[in-house]
């Protein structure tokens, strides 16, 4: 998974609760479409927390972190 660490991150709009995660991944430019985000999903390249994700909705709240098995860290604040 280190494939070049590329550490980002992401804040939530004030009184956003949550991001989607296939959006999350979207927003980042880290999938260029919503379908290669979900493809990404689907294909267990992303973790939530450290933990395999297969929920392409997941709620992404502040203080989680979103890797890939492309070396992207996304601390969501």
């Amino acid at each position: 998974m280190n494939k070049g660490n590329k550490e980002l991150e992401f804040s939530l709009d004030e009184g956003e609760e949550y991001i989607e995660l296939i959006s999350l991944l979207k927003y980042m430019n880290i999938a260029s479409t919503g379908g290669q985000a979900k493809l990404m999903v689907e294909n267990n390249e992303v973790y939530v927390d450290g933990e395999l994700e297969s929920r392409k909705r997941r709620k992404v709240k502040s203080g989680m972190t979103v890797t890939t098995t492309s070396g992207y860290k996304i601390n969501v604040k």
